[in-house]
């Protein structure tokens, strides 16, 4: 009886979007409250709503404002959020602490089995980074090839990048280099020091990163794809170097007591669906779990993506000071 349950509910998900008893559940509820540390998800938040007639408020917070936030407002017993959105190492963090609650949504049945192992956090995307240049400013013979060509002094004054001693992913893209591209510590620290006698312009986040190279004050950084579909038609392109594109796993799950259970659920199953992952994709420019689904940048259809290993705390501010010493300015 309990299968056939299931599968009742499962046929009924994929007929409307979500169970039925959370919809209706969900609606008198009236709406969901997300907090998520993405950018530019107007498009899908609006889809949400006029799909369901339900209310979605979106909070943005920066990764290295986003455990500080969450728990100061859930040991008040005032966090306001139903739904989070974080890098994983983050949700993890606030998995340990009591903040997530237990969901396994059906709509994320054909996603990679490592996408979701512990019932709590769902994995349905990589926060990819990679070199994003001006392609109006850089000549295509100029484009880097590998990662180490960025240690070019050509690149000297013209290179942003959030800064690698208080950015997480930015910390953990550069071990993730060290740990998945550059196999000699050697050659890795050669690279960390080219990079850095380059004198890169740093920023707080990747949010930052685009604006410099668009006005053409610099020609090229450490950034993310997602912007040449975000700030189109500025003249950005991506680096199709040799080596694979890494990122940080981009992670969603509800807190243990959201405002609006229902409303929370029924938003995590959107979220996951094809319907969503393909405006998340091609109107965010986000690189998605979604078989199939793929950003319209060109060529990154072809880019082998690997996530990279999650940090801990410890190591993120291990790594920040070194990097620190390693970039510090005479």
């Amino acid at each position: 009886m309990k299968k056939l349950a299931l599968v009742m509910a499962v046929a009924v998900f994929m007929a409307t979007g979500a169970f039925a008893a959370d919809l209706e559940k969900a609606k008198a509820e009236g709406k969901v409250a997300f907090y998520a540390n993405m950018t530019a998800i107007a498009p899908i938040m609006k889809d949400f709503g006029d799909k369901y007639g339900l209310k979605a408020e979106y909070t943005r917070l920066s990764s290295s404002k986003f455990i500080a936030t969450i728990m100061t407002e859930f040991n008040a017993g005032k966090l306001a959020a139903d739904v989070l959105q974080a890098p994983v190492p983050v949700l993890e963090y606030l998995k340990e602490k009591g903040v997530i609650a237990s969901y396994l949504s059906p709509a994320a049945a054909g996603y990679p089995k490592w996408a979701n192992t512990d019932g709590k956090i769902q994995l349905f995307g990589i926060e990819y980074a990679a070199l994003i240049y001006n392609k109006e400013l850089v000549k295509p013979a100029d484009v880097p090839k590998t990662y180490q060509d960025l240690t070019d002094p050509k690149w000297k004054g013209k290179i942003v990048m959030a800064d690698p001693a208080s950015h997480p992913t930015t910390i953990s893209w550069l071990v993730g280099l060290k740990e998945n591209v550059i196999k000699s510590d050697a050659e890795w620290r050669a690279f960390l020091k080219g990079l850095a006698a380059n004198e890169p312009m740093f920023v707080a986040s990747f949010g930052p990163t685009p604006a410099p190279i668009e006005s053409g004050e610099k020609l090229i950084g450490i950034s993310m794809p997602k912007y040449i579909v975000t700030k189109a038609p500025a003249p950005l392109d991506w680096a199709h170097v040799s080596q694979p594109m890494m990122g940080t796993p981009r992670g969603i799950a509800i807190t243990v007591k959201a405002p609006h259970p229902n409303a929370a659920r029924l938003f995590v199953d959107y979220w996951l669906s094809k319907d969503a992952m393909n405006i998340l994709a091609g109107k965010v420019g986000e690189y998605v779990l979604t078989p199939g689904v793929y950003p319209p940048i060109a060529g990154i259809d072809k880019a082998k993506v690997i996530p990279i290993r999650e940090l801990s705390d410890e190591e993120i501010k291990s790594w920040g000071k070194e990097f620190k010493k390693i970039f510090a300015r005479p």
